[in-house]
This record gives C-alpha cells, sequence and structure tokens, in this order.
C-alpha cells in the first residue's frame, strides 16, 4: 500500500519520493464473507472470513 501510495504521488503529482513522508493512516472494518463448510453428519459450521480497508495518505510537508 505504502509502495502505490508512493508511486501514485511521484507520477500524478511530480513529488519528490525523498521527501515524502505518511501524514495520516488508518485502518477501517471492512466486509465480512460468511460462508459454511460441511462436517460430519450432514452439519454444516460458519467461516467468517474478516477484511479490512486501509487508508493511507503520503505528503511532502507543503500545502
Amino acid at each position: 500500500v505504502l509502495e502505490s501510495a508512493i508511486a501514485n504521488a511521484e507520477h500524478n503529482d511530480g513529488a519528490d519520493i525523498d521527501e515524502l513522508k505518511v501524514t495520516r493512516i488508518y485502518v477501517e472494518k471492512g466486509p465480512m464473507l460468511k460462508r459454511f463448510a460441511a462436517r460430519a453428519k450432514g452439519r454444516g459450521v460458519r467461516i467468517l472470513k474478516h477484511s479490512c480497508h486501509i487508508h493511507l495518505t503520503v505528503g511532502d510537508g507543503r500545502k
């Protein structure tokens, strides 16, 4: 994620990659995938696959 943010800042804004710093980073809860797995005697168990959204902002200190 960090490498992608640096590449985007360099390509889109022409930023100097040596001056970039992480200005903001946070993680939010994402959607949960609900699945069932087969078990013995015709039973099933629920499998919850958690995910998250990672938000990362980089900047060089200029406004």
